[in-house]
């Protein structure tokens, strides 16, 4: 048997936390020969609640979950591990703005960047999926001094497998069918599914659906406004579907990419595509399983290009809106 995995899972007790812990333990995360141990965060109010989802643990049996340890405690809870999900922050309320929500989450996640890198092993890997996601990630790889950037992700998977299903549908075929697609810039309503490289079986996706009024328009849309969409449809935020994007993207990161392929993450940019050095932004990524890297030479049309200039000038201006959380 394998040595176990430790990953810890801030908002534990949280809905998207409830439908991941389950699918961490039974093998989809890291596969069905990976024992994992289980470090479960929460804030003081929520312990008890998240005593109840330890309970339901236990009572699963899952061979691969060797350990559970419930904390309010960010030092325990980020000891030696191996993967730290991000997944709680404070959602926006009524009347809120985004910069009232950055500054909030901003500081939540400046000490958990802190605690990491202080009590996780050197080699830990964190994905941030708390919004703004991607602005939470590039102030907790800020604070965690001593921590490689290039182990800092944020989740941009979800959107990925959104557009590939409304491509899917579309073209009347399966969602596995879709490959090449990218997620560009940020996790927001100003983010940029790329349907000019995107794939349908091998074809371009272009060629498949020639209506390029609907790629341009509903298409684009659709996947920038499904969160809503769903809040709208069941009162509540997304959250099988959003823990269903965290597995997708750590296994994606821990499995390599399949050739001539690539998946969608946000990760600290060098530069790349012309989006400032620093900025924590979604582009093409490529694995062998340990390392990644972005992928180069993808082409860009003008219509590309002017979606992707604006998803990253929203994340400039947030990154302007919390310099006063990132160390110089």
């Amino acid at each position: 048997m394998k040595a176990p995995i430790t990953v810890s899972v801030t908002g534990a007790a949280g809905q998207i936390g409830y439908a991941l812990l389950t699918r961490i333990a039974s093998g989809s995360m890291f596969g069905p020969d990976q024992p994992v141990n289980l470090r479960l965060i929460e804030i003081e109010p929520a312990m008890g609640a998240l005593e109840g989802t330890v309970m339901e643990l236990k009572d699963c049996a899952f061979p691969l979950l060797n350990e559970i340890v419930p904390t309010c405690d960010l030092a325990e809870g980020f000891s030696g591990t191996d993967w730290a999900l991000l997944v709680g922050s404070v959602p926006r309320k009524a009347g809120m703005e985004r910069n009232d929500l950055l500054g909030i989450n901003g500081k939540i996640f400046t000490g958990q960047g802190q605690a990491i890198a202080a009590n996780a092993g050197s080699g830990v890997r964190t994905l941030v999926v708390g919004n703004p996601c991607n602005t939470n990630c590039l102030i907790a790889m800020s604070n965690a001094a001593g921590i490689p950037k290039e182990q800092f992700f944020a989740m941009t998977r979800l959107d990925e497998n959104r557009a590939k299903s409304q491509l899917a549908a579309k073209a009347g075929v399966h969602s596995s069918d879709v490959t090449n697609l990218c997620i560009w810039g940020n996790h927001s309503a100003t983010q940029y599914p790329d349907f000019t490289n995107a794939k349908i079986k091998g074809q371009l996706v272009t060629d498949v659906i020639t209506d390029r009024e609907w790629l341009e328009g509903e298409f684009i849309a659709t996947v920038q406004q499904r969160g809503a969409a769903i809040i709208k449809a069941r009162g509540a935020s997304s959250a099988a579907s959003a823990a269903n994007g965290v597995v997708d993207t750590v296994r994606s990161l821990v499995t390599p990419t399949p050739d001539g392929d690539w998946t969608s993450v946000a990760v600290c940019s060098d530069g790349s595509y012309g989006i400032p050095e620093g900025l924590t932004a979604s582009m093409p990524i490529r694995t062998d399983g340990s390392t990644w890297e972005v992928v180069q030479g993808v082409e860009l049309d003008e219509f590309s290009r002017a979606k992707i200039e604006a998803s990253v000038a929203e994340l400039v201006s947030e990154r302007a809106a919390v310099a006063d959380l990132i160390p110089a």
